[in-house]
Order: C-alpha cells, then structure tokens, then sequence
C-alpha cells in the first residue's frame, strides 16, 4: 500500500486529533516509511467488536465478584487481559494456587506480601485490591 492510500476512517483509533496508530507504507522512492492511520471500517468494527466482548466478561467477573462467588483476583487477571498461567508466572505461584486464590475464602486468608504482589502486578495498591467489590 502506499502512503496516500492508507485508510483514514475516523473512528476508534482518534483521540482528539491524535492519531492512535502506525502503520507501514511505500513512499514515493519505494521505501517503507511509518505513517499515521485513523484506521478503516472493517478493522474498526472489528476491534470495537471484541473490545465489546471483553468488557461484558469483565462486568460478568465484576458482578460475580460482588456476589462472593470471585476473589477480586479474578476480576484483576482479566481486566489485565492475563490469563492464569500468565498471573502465576507474575506472582511466583503455580496455576491452581491462583486458582485457589480466586476463591473468596482463601483470598480473604492471604497474608499482605502475597496480596502486595498481587497487587503489584495488578499496578494497584493492596487496599484497592481488598476493597474491590464490596
């Protein structure tokens, strides 16, 4: 593609007038260069799509944690985008120790250096982590 010809539709990579997004195009001597995009439709569809999709899983945890069926752990890992076996690597922990930490009886036993990695990680403070939900 070539740098008059990347796509400028407006829409979700736009802040202000900041344009969100590099990509890469052939200038005028046949070289590649870095050019802001505003993105096109489809793309814009489609990630707003899945943003979407990930934010109703989010409010899903949220209300779950609400209801003590979750530890605040849970709602954290996915509004990081982590998964288990990500979290764990970050906490020095195995899988199903998460796990269990997910639990609201385990979670409400943990001591403060374990909370204090979780949160940590999480780039909150323990007291943020402790209060979520309640």
């Amino acid at each position: 593609m070539k740098v008059n010809e990347v796509p400028q539709d407006a829409r979700d990579f736009r802040d202000g007038d900041k344009v969100k997004k590099l990509v890469y195009a052939v200038d005028k001597d046949g070289k590649y260069t870095g050019v802001n995009s505003a993105g096109w439709e489809a793309e814009n569809t489609a990630t707003r799509q899945a943003w979407d999709a990930v934010d109703e899983a989010l409010a899903e945890t949220e209300a779950k944690v609400k209801a003590g069926q979750l530890s605040p752990i849970a709602y954290y890992m996915q509004k990081c985008l982590m998964d288990k076996g990500l979290l764990a690597k970050y906490v020095g922990k195995w899988g199903w120790q998460v796990s269990r930490h997910m639990k609201p009886s385990v979670f409400n036993k943990l001591d403060r250096s374990l909370l204090e990695k979780y949160a940590s990680v999480f780039n909150i403070t323990v007291d943020e982590l402790i209060s979520f939900g309640k």
